[in-house]
């Protein structure tokens, strides 16, 4: 397991990026549930934003890639409109406990 936070700084509605190893990833609270996934957007590999810690967008309702416009689910990480749709982000395993969140395998 690898510690990424706290969870008082992953406040609802919002999105939290971080690097573990070489890997880039971000979190997203919604409805008090953390998702996890890797932050690369299926349709060219690259990275979702371009901003420290921006994955949603401006309603706060989707994750959206700025390079492409594509918008995903929070909770499936699924495409459901632009380039890529159909496709879905790389979910990773997450545990949050009393010390915070932590990527598990």
């Amino acid at each position: 397991m690898h510690f990424l936070c706290p969870s008082s700084d992953l406040r609802e509605g919002h999105s939290r990026g971080f690097n573990v190893g070489n890997t880039q990833l971000f979190a997203v609270r919604r409805l008090g549930q953390v998702y996890l996934y890797r932050n690369r957007c299926p349709h060219r590999g690259i990275t979702l934003n371009w901003q420290a810690d921006t994955f949603l967008d401006s309603s706060a309702q989707l994750i959206a890639c700025v390079h492409h416009g594509a918008q995903f689910l929070i909770e499936s990480g699924e495409c459901v409109a632009g380039p890529c749709e159909g496709e879905t982000l790389e979910a990773l395993n997450c545990l949050e406990d009393t010390q915070g969140l932590w990527l598990t395998d």
